[in-house]
């Protein structure tokens, strides 16, 4: 099984949130590349949760992918703020997996503290100028990570 991490806003959905909904559809991913890594994913992949924008920014959680990507239904809603124009039911554009809760972690992992892992140096988290909402992780990392959550 493939390894991924995903970022969210805290104030548009934090783990508190997903917590709560036990569920979720990651819907609104406007990126190609990052649309393609949503398309890859299978179902009882483990998914690290990042917030973005937020302080600090932090890996703050881990889902699983429930359900592989499907057309996402928001590039169809023309109230959505991610309506697209181009895509049609024949012919979607945009893919959402949805994603189970599994857990929060006890204590936030810093991107600074990630920063000063240095197995960790080669994440894409952490390459200069990485700003891709959806990113693959290696299992060394996700260890990693995992043991340094605990």
């Amino acid at each position: 099984m493939t390894k991924w991490l995903v970022k969210t806003e805290e104030s548009v959905y934090s783990i508190d949130r997903f917590q709560s909904d036990k569920k979720t559809v990651w819907e609104g991913v406007r990126n190609y590349q990052a649309r393609n890594y949503l398309r890859a994913m299978q179902k009882g992949d483990e998914v690290l949760v990042y917030h973005s924008n937020s302080d600090p920014t932090a890996i703050v959680g881990l889902a699983q992918v429930r359900l592989t990507a499907f057309a996402d239904p928001s590039q169809f809603d023309p109230k959505s703020e991610f309506f697209d124009p181009k895509a049609s039911k024949e012919a979607p554009r945009w893919f959402c997996p949805e994603f189970g809760f599994v857990k929060k972690f006890k204590r936030p992992l810093s991107l600074e503290h990630l920063k000063g892992q240095s197995d960790l140096k080669g994440m894409v988290l952490l390459q200069r100028g990485s700003r891709l909402s959806v990113q693959p992780v290696t299992d060394k990392e996700f260890t990693l990570i995992l043991k340094l959550a605990e």
